[in-house]
């Protein structure tokens, strides 16, 4: 009988994994199995988080404004407008020289100097800016100016220190223009104080063609015209100056970008 209780109480004690090792061995696999389940929940919840920040960027990506579109883009409303003003040149000759009609050669000029303002706020109002637009409206304006500052002088109706120190001023502009070119400088934006010296130097020549024309309010423009001249001649060369330290940083950006390319 002993040796049955015996025999009875050793197979209760060794039952399957009763052991210490074996207590240890199962230990761990539970942990890992748990650790595996914990993992396989908050997979979702990850992917459920980067879905959400994908979307949030994408929808912000979708708020944003428009960029304009830096190409040529050759035929928009401003580049059409700038053209329509160099196409007027001509007529304004004529009518100086050819029709004797300086009041409306000066209404016609001032118009053209209106326009000015035009293209550039068609262009960014409607998302056309384009970098043909960047070269044809700042080109549209000096050349108005030039061949309206010459025909004038021909024609006795500017004062000629007015007009030489407008014809010097975009003299040192457009061959400074030549230089930084041939330095492989980067292309340099007009500024505000360039459009708005350019600006009034386009009403006092008009206004100064007008006061020589045969209507009755010809001394009013007169008036008109030195008073646009005195403001927006300094202007005209405080623009000049303030072109200096961006043309440094144009060369210097052109070489670099030409090294890097």
């Amino acid at each position: 009988m002993d040796r049955n209780a015996t025999q009875r109480s050793s197979r209760h004690t060794n039952v399957p994994g009763s052991s210490p090792s074996m207590i240890r061995v199962n230990t761990v696999l539970i942990a890992r199995i748990l650790r595996m389940r914990r993992s396989s929940c908050a997979q979702p919840k990850r992917l459920s988080r980067l879905h959400l920040s994908t979307v949030s960027r994408v929808s912000e990506a979708s708020d944003a404004p428009p960029v304009p579109d830096p190409g040529w883009r050759p035929f928009t409303v401003p580049n059409l407008i700038s053209l329509a003003r160099l196409c007027c040149l001509p007529w304004f000759v004529w009518l100086v020289f050819g029709a004797e009609d300086r009041w409306f050669a000066a209404l016609l000029l001032g118009a053209l100097g209106a326009t000015d303002w035009v293209d550039g706020w068609v262009a960014r109002r409607f998302n056309q800016v384009s970098e043909l637009g960047k070269i044809l409206d700042p080109t549209a304006d000096r050349l108005l100016l030039l061949v309206a500052l010459v025909v004038m002088i021909a024609d006795g109706s500017l004062p000629l220190p007015i007009a030489v120190l407008a014809l010097f001023r975009e003299g040192v502009v457009a061959v400074a223009a030549l230089v930084l070119g041939a330095l492989g400088a980067r292309k340099i934006d007009v500024t505000w104080w360039g459009k708005t010296g350019t600006f009034l130097m386009m009403f006092a020549v008009p206004c100064f063609l007008a006061s020589h024309s045969d209507i009755g309010v010809a001394d009013a423009f007169g008036v008109t015209a030195w008073i646009f001249v005195a403001t927006g001649l300094p202007i005209h060369y405080w623009s000049a100056v303030g072109y200096i330290p961006q043309a440094f940083d144009a060369v210097r950006e052109g070489r670099a970008g030409n090294a890097s390319g």
